[in-house]
């Protein structure tokens, strides 16, 4: 047997603590040798060749107690040689198929095309997500305030948005375009404090679900041999969705070429927060797509489908925030909204606060900020029936500073810049 090299001594660090010990047995891993020897036949045959412990790296469990006596298996049924070695040690022996190996492994292949780190059981993940719920955490109006202090807010939302982001359950934040909505609900996954573990993989008997999305998630750090590698340290997630969503991306997807499902966005927002950006102008009707959440909403847990037929059951661990222009009862009826916990609106910003948020702005852009500019472009929109916009003071300094670099003059705030912005930006309605 193999000798694993001494484990590290140091505790674990913030983002470490959430991960499950690395397993010491087979049976530990809730995987059958059968299913480990056969991935480490499809990286074998994908690779070419490969050390005892790049075999162990890659497929994300401990070389010395599962994966040295699968090899030695493998090795005695002529399904691998050992092709010379690469250091000292069982962990350096160079490994090859055989001709009977790459007939193996294109079996395996035929059952399914995934090869990458081992998959974690259904009961592990399902376990694993109930012990690191969002439920429990808790955010004070300090906090609130300090997160969301890069926007100009009244003091009235952000008493609102506390109570909301506490119960852990659904938020409704509607309000005219250009009113921070979408902004808001980002900086709710950094209000959600500590770091959580998600599996690379789930298995569901002999179904494979992916489940780590590197454009979703954001990895933290790498897990020494302490820890079961199988998981991936993340911050809380922050997944956003807009027009494009559909019924059918909330549920499994299936490759039929890899054999392999992809977790919906709901399962890859678990512990973070999930953003249906622009609700109301999906493909699919508002009714429908709430009807989806209803059991989610009411009782914590999801049904997935399969791609032969089974249905799986999750828990439901997203803070839900719903985004949209329109109106809630237009959208609507009593019964959904009774489902959707916290109804916030955000309104335009007043005068003052408009002043503000230009100051900031030029602050940011180290232009002067001078008073009057706020007041002139208040005045333009005014005359015009033009409503105030948070987003107004962004857009219209990116326009003054076009401007100011086709007339050949210095991006400086006066009413000659000012007033060929507005013109360039803003349409009478």
């Amino acid at each position: 047997m193999a000798v694993e090299t001494e484990r590290p001594t140091a505790p674990p660090t913030a983002a470490e603590s959430p991960a499950p010990f690395a397993p010491q047995s087979i049976e530990e891993t809730g995987l059958s040798a059968g299913f480990i020897g056969d991935l480490a036949l499809k990286m074998l045959y994908k690779s070419g060749q490969a050390t005892g412990g790049e075999l162990a790296e890659m497929l994300c469990i401990p070389f010395g107690p599962i994966l040295a006596p699968i090899l030695d298996f493998l090795k005695n049924e002529r399904l691998t040689e050992v092709k010379g070695a690469a250091g000292v040690g069982p962990q350096a022996y160079q490994y090859v198929l055989t001709d009977a190996g790459t007939a193996r492994a294109r079996e395996a292949f035929d059952k399914s095309g995934y090869v990458g780190p081992a998959p974690v059981t259904l009961g592990a993940y399902v376990g694993r997500v109930r012990a690191q719920s969002i439920g429990s955490l808790k955010v004070s109006m300090e906090e609130l305030k300090k997160a969301l202090g890069h926007l100009v807010l009244p003091e009235r939302t952000l008493r609102q948005l506390g109570p909301a982001i506490n119960s852990g359950r659904s938020i409704f934040l509607f309000g005219p375009p250009g009113t921070g909505k979408s902004s808001i609900a980002e900086t709710l996954a950094t209000l959600l404090k500590g770091n959580i573990v998600i599996p690379y993989v789930v298995q569901v008997g002999e179904q494979l679900v992916r489940v780590f999305d590197p454009s979703r998630h954001r990895p933290l750090v790498a897990l020494d041999q302490r820890f079961d590698r199988r998981w991936v340290p993340i911050a809380r997630p922050f997944v956003q969705v807009g027009g494009e969503l559909t019924l059918e991306q909330l549920d499994l997807g299936y490759d039929p070429f890899s054999k392999v499902h992809e977790a919906p966005f709901q399962m890859k927002a678990s512990g973070g927060v999930l953003l249906i950006d622009d609700f109301g102008r999906q493909r699919a009707s508002p009714d429908q797509l709430l009807n989806r959440w209803i059991v989610p909403l009411d009782r914590d847990i999801d049904f997935l489908t399969l791609a032969d037929g089974r249905k799986i059951e999750v828990r439901f661990d997203v803070l839900l925030v719903f985004s949209t222009n329109r109106t809630p009862s237009s959208l609507v009826d009593e019964a959904f909204l009774r489902r959707i916990q916290y109804k916030i609106e955000l309104k335009s910003p007043t005068e003052p606060e408009f002043a503000e948020i230009l100051r900031r702005v030029c602050a940011q852009q180290q232009l002067q900020y001078y008073p009057q500019a706020a007041e002139w472009i208040v005045e333009y929109a005014k005359q015009r029936n033009i409503a105030l916009r948070s987003c107004h003071p962004r857009d219209l300094m990116t326009h003054l500073h076009a401007a100011a670099r086709f007339l050949g003059k210095p991006a400086e705030i006066t009413p000659e810049l000012i007033e060929l912005a507005c013109e360039t930006y803003f349409v009478p309605l």
